[in-house]
């Protein structure tokens, strides 16, 4: 899905389905996308990793599947299936998949 209006409403299904994990590799797919608004769900495999990054939105990640190190602001959070990590904006993050596994990213303008 390109642009998600914000006045428009929408049911997204089968995402794990349609996001399977493939093999040295990580996927994503967005989700929902407007000015306010970004959802984006990612399949990692184990060993997979994104480097030190920033975003100028605040971020929640919930982890779907499996299980990851999760880098913020130097500090390391060992997550597992179902916890949730929320990120003030401008925070400097990075992660590693040490299993296969499915995270969402949710992205808020904070300025809007």
């Amino acid at each position: 899905m390109a642009t998600t209006e914000i006045t428009e409403s929408v049911s997204i299904r089968n995402v794990l389905t349609d996001l399977p994990i493939t093999k040295e590799a990580t996927t994503s797919r967005v989700l929902v996308n407007n000015p306010l608004l970004r959802v984006v769900d990612f399949a990692f495999d184990e060993g997979q990793l994104l480097t030190e990054h920033s975003s100028p939105r605040a971020v929640v990640v919930t982890l779907l599947t499996g299980t990851m190190d999760f880098d913020v602001a130097g500090e390391t959070h060992q997550l597992v299936a179902g916890d949730v990590l929320y990120m003030a904006p401008g925070v400097n993050h990075a992660l590693r998949a040490t299993s296969a596994c499915h995270m969402q990213l949710v992205l808020v303008d904070t300025t809007a």
